[in-house]
């Protein structure tokens, strides 16, 4: 009786409408101990800073040449000259700390016949919408589909929080040259079991950055808040931490002689001070290996030092802040979300790093009600619509991937508060309605799909988990969404290579679990 008191009593009360930067406290969850848990609950974020105009673009064009003998030397260091580097496609990951709602509220999940093979009214209410909000069949009469938007190729229902998100941040034609994939998958709930960041293994793939490799706005082994599969990492590939412009200007720092000296007059002291050290070095024996790899560590060092202040020099040229093309994205947003994610999205899509990870905190939202939810994941969609329209802007491809630890379900009680927008509220965890997707622009044109959905759901929303090899095992998830990154490349063949001891099964079962065609 008494407890069934409290339910009551609970049910009765008028719920705080939290705001979207408001921390999330559960009765029922432990107290936060780890980086993780202060990460899911909001606990845990960067500083503000403001995204203003500026009177200066993205990269300034200058003259990328140091003395001969030294650009001879540049390949032998592994410096990468931007004017020649045909890389791989620009990768961003969006890790959303906590357990967001991916599938049906946001993107529609289907049964084995794909995304529109609709769920049973009680599997949608499961997944927060009414029945009065579900996505039916194709009206005969209108030709239309209530509840279901296409724009982006990959379906998503009408009132997603990430898609009207996505929608704020990019144009028309941006939308329309971005297809994308569902992949309903198992993981577990508020865990840090999960190695759901497949930074390394697009590091394996052959993603460089003219300045770093891999980078992530999250201190820690992946760069990101869940875990990298342990059988792809890579001690010398670790990922930088990228959380705020001021680390992307950092990441060049050239003391006191910049402002002092013109940046060609950097650029001569550098290799002045290269051609003396190489001339003492050469006047040292050289007895073993050893020997010539601290030789060549000493003489690297000083070229990629002439090699950054030459390409560098001005701080202005890395600040996101004063990028025109993001400033007219963000324009003047203190934001610190959208801060961090102009700061990932500034390196990765210019080439300057491989792949990021930008990790967004707070989607631990089953508070009782809906409007925390969707304010969370509306400015999650802005982040994402930001990065396409980004690299609409500059011309170039880019893949997104968005995944989160669990998920949640709703009991089908409804949040009618403007936030709420009428739809179900968040009530606890449930890893059975987890999903991720993957969205890829194209500046030459919608990505061609060979399906839209990798995996299925039951009838009342649970991820079928004979499916596929991902959809009960996140190591295998990783693995099904570094294949599609081939794909793009059209280098599905090179995967067995690359990945020796994967568990995708043969190349029968790897081609069904192929999404994307070549990205031409």
């Amino acid at each position: 009786m008494e407890l069934f008191k409290q339910k009551q009593q609970f049910m009765q009360r008028k719920l705080k409408d939290l705001a979207v930067d408001d921390a999330l406290y559960h009765a029922h969850h432990k107290r936060p101990m780890s980086r993780r848990d202060f990460i899911a609950q909001g606990m845990m974020a960067g500083s503000s800073v403001a995204l203003g105009g500026g009177l200066f673009g993205a990269l300034s064009q200058r003259s990328y040449a140091l003395e001969a003998h030294l650009e001879a030397k540049k390949t032998a260091c592994g410096i990468i000259d931007p004017s020649t580097f045909v890389g791989k496609i620009p990768f961003i990951a969006f890790d959303l700390a906590g357990g967001a709602n991916i599938a049906g509220s946001n993107v529609l999940v289907g049964q084995q016949g794909g995304q529109l093979d609709f769920l049973s009214t009680a599997g949608y209410n499961k997944l927060g919408l009414p029945g009065d909000m579900i996505p039916p069949i194709a009206n005969a009469t209108t030709g239309t589909n209530d509840f279901i938007n296409t724009e982006l190729g990959l379906a998503f229902h009408s009132d997603s929080a990430f898609l009207r998100g996505i929608q704020s941040k990019t144009s028309v034609a941006t939308r329309a040259n971005t297809n994308g994939v569902v992949f309903p998958a198992r993981s577990e709930n508020d865990t840090g079991n999960n190695p759901h960041n497949p930074m390394y293994g697009i590091y394996a793939t052959g993603a460089r950055g003219s300045l770093l490799d891999l980078i992530g706005s999250v201190s820690s082994e992946s760069g990101g808040n869940s875990l990298s599969p342990s059988s792809l990492l890579n001690p010398a590939a670790r990922p930088t931490k990228i959380d705020r412009p001021t680390d992307v200007t950092g990441l060049v720092d050239l003391g006191k002689l910049i402002g002092t000296l013109s940046e060609s007059e950097v650029v001569n002291v550098m290799e002045a001070i290269e051609r003396i050290s190489d001339t003492k070095m050469a006047r040292m024996p050289t007895k073993t290996a050893d020997d010539a790899a601290i030789k060549a560590l000493v003489e690297c060092g000083y070229i990629k030092s002439a090699d950054l202040a030459e390409r560098f020099g001005n701080p202005a040229d890395l600040n996101p802040e004063l990028d025109l093309d993001i400033v007219s994205i963000f324009g003047n947003s203190t934001d610190r979300e959208h801060r961090k994610t102009a700061s990932i999205m500034k390196l990765v899509v210019n080439g300057l790093a491989g792949a990021g990870t930008v990790t967004m905190g707070g989607f631990d939202y089953h508070t009782g009600d809906r409007s925390t939810g969707e304010q969370r994941d509306f400015r999650a969609g802005e982040c994402m619509g930001a990065c396409l329209e980004y690299a609409a802007l500059l011309g170039r491809p880019l893949m997104l991937y968005v995944f989160s630890d669990g998920a949640v379900s709703s009991n089908g009680m409804v949040d009618d508060s403007v936030n709420g927008r009428g739809k179900g509220q968040w009530t606890g965890d449930n890893q059975a309605t987890a999903a991720t997707f993957s969205l890829v622009y194209n500046p030459n044109g919608r990505p061609v799909m060979r399906s839209q959905q990798v995996g299925f759901m039951s009838a009342d929303a649970s991820v079928v988990t004979s499916a596929t090899p991902a959809a009960n095992n996140v190591n295998l998830l990783v693995e099904t969404v570094l294949l599609n990154y081939l794909s793009l490349h059209d280098q599905t063949g090179d995967f067995p290579t690359l990945f020796p001891n994967h568990s995708l099964g043969n190349a029968a079962l790897m081609d069904s679990l192929i999404a994307f065609e070549n990205l031409a």
